[in-house]
């Protein structure tokens, strides 16, 4: 079939970005009150997820470099649960994809698995707590905070969060998700009140991002503070977030999913859909799709194609990308299970594009309503067909670049993503692979 002519669409309203990042991190934990409670000698556990956080090296150097210059012993520890396949190895092997590994930061990594119970929340379940974050003088975080993807409450990811389930390992994880969407939203805090009563943590490091992936704000939330501010920046981090910028698609053709561009594979923040059993879809704030389409699985998400059911159609080479180990390991700790049945599958790109413009639901090809993007993290510039290059014509947020072309492929029948997305990840990792 013809497929439609599609134009670049680039998001264009205004958005606030750090200009230093690692002078703004530098600034945040001298600032702090956290920093006064710091002594000469102590050592200070530095907890980093499996978030790709934006320039996520330069905020750990700044970090480290802060605590050494008040003569303390920082070291990392992993903050992600029970990604990796819940091992040590593999979640080390994720933090050093981020370049998060003692040759980088010349401090040691930790990455052991053993958490230990150090109470029982009001719910009367078990806490857990990282036994090496445990053993330090002192525990700071660093975390990204931005809305979640299964649920909607006053904490949701962020510095708690990581407390919580980051910290709490793979028994940690396991016990909150045990309870669904409400173990998230109510009894997370709960166990958060057990984390600041008996465990070192100190105080966490905000990154707020801006919808072109760029960091936006840093800030040191104090232990005191940790209550009062972190729902105050979330609902900043709302506001901030990449959308897809119209109300209504007939085909959403998605370049790859990962855990590096959101803890779901594919954002249900940005798709809208949310899948999860027993629970309903969203309503307001996301686009309404009909068919979307799946490309491509990230390698940095080292096989785990958590949300690949989000998509309805998909490649083969996705599928082979799967590394069952941690995909089912995230998938049966999470418990959210719909979002990872795998969707139908075909050889080439051109193929799934052809199936969702097929099944759209929308038989005139003129009108169909489709767009481009190469994750759900990186939204700020799309591809659509003419029926949205002309919505986009009367907005003042949105800039129609160049002419109508044809979307490119290679002579295998793959789309090209990195000629279409030349500054995104993949054309990034593309790049540093022909070096």
């Amino acid at each position: 079939m013809d497929f439609p002519l599609v134009q670049l669409v680039r998001q264009v309203a205004p958005q606030p970005e750090v200009d230093d990042v690692a002078a703004a991190v530098t600034r945040a934990w001298q600032q702090s009150r956290t920093l006064s409670r710091l002594r000469p000698g102590m050592r200070i556990a530095v907890a980093c997820g499996s978030r790709g956080i934006r320039h996520y090296l330069t905020i750990v150097r700044a970090t480290l470099s802060v605590l050494r210059e008040c003569g303390t012993q920082p070291f990392i520890v992993a903050a992600m649960g029970s990604h990796g396949g819940a091992t040590a190895e593999g979640q080390r092997e994720l933090l050093a994809s981020y370049q998060i590994d003692e040759a980088h930061l010349g401090v040691p990594v930790l990455t052991d698995m053993d958490a230990v119970c150090i109470g029982y929340n009001s719910w009367n379940q078990p806490v857990w707590w990282d036994r090496n974050a445990l053993a330090a003088d002192g525990v700071v975080t660093i975390s990204r905070i931005k809305p979640h993807t299964d649920f909607r409450g006053r904490f949701e990811s962020g510095i708690l969060k990581m407390l919580v389930i980051g910290l709490g390992k793979r028994l940690g994880a396991d016990q909150v998700h045990s309870f669904g969407t409400r173990g998230l939203r109510e009894m997370m805090p709960e166990s958060a009140k057990v984390v600041l009563e008996k465990a070192p943590f100190l105080g966490g490091l905000a990154i707020l991002e801006n919808a072109r992936e760029e960091t936006a704000h840093v800030e040191v939330v104090d232990r005191d503070e940790l209550w009062e501010r972190e729902p105050q920046l979330l609902e900043q981090a709302r506001q901030l977030m990449g959308r897809i910028p119209f109300a209504a698609l007939d085909v959403l053709i998605v370049g790859e999913c990962g855990k590096n561009y959101s803890g779901a594979g594919l954002d249900p923040n940005v798709v809208g859909r949310m899948l999860i059993e027993a629970s309903p879809e969203m309503e307001t704030n996301v686009p309404r799709i009909t068919r979307i389409g799946l490309l491509d699985v990230s390698p940095e998400s080292h096989g785990n194609a958590t949300g690949i059911g989000i998509a309805d159609l998909t490649t083969r080479r996705a599928l082979a990308a799967i590394d069952p180990v941690p995909f089912r390991m995230n998938n049966l700790t999470a418990r959210f299970l719909w979002r990872s049945k795998l969707p139908l599958a075909f050889d080439t790109d051109r193929e799934v594009i052809a199936a969702c413009l097929q099944t759209c639901w929308q038989p005139d090809p003129q009108q169909i309503k489709l767009c481009v993007i190469p994750n759900t993290l990186e939204v700020a510039e799309l591809w659509v067909s003419a029926p949205l290059a002309q919505e986009a014509r009367q907005r003042t947020d949105l800039a129609l670049v160049g002419s109508p072309r044809p979307l490119p492929f290679d002579t295998a029948g793959n789309l090209i993503q990195e000629e279409l997305f030349p500054h995104c990840v993949r054309a990034r990792r593309r790049t540093m692979e022909s070096k």
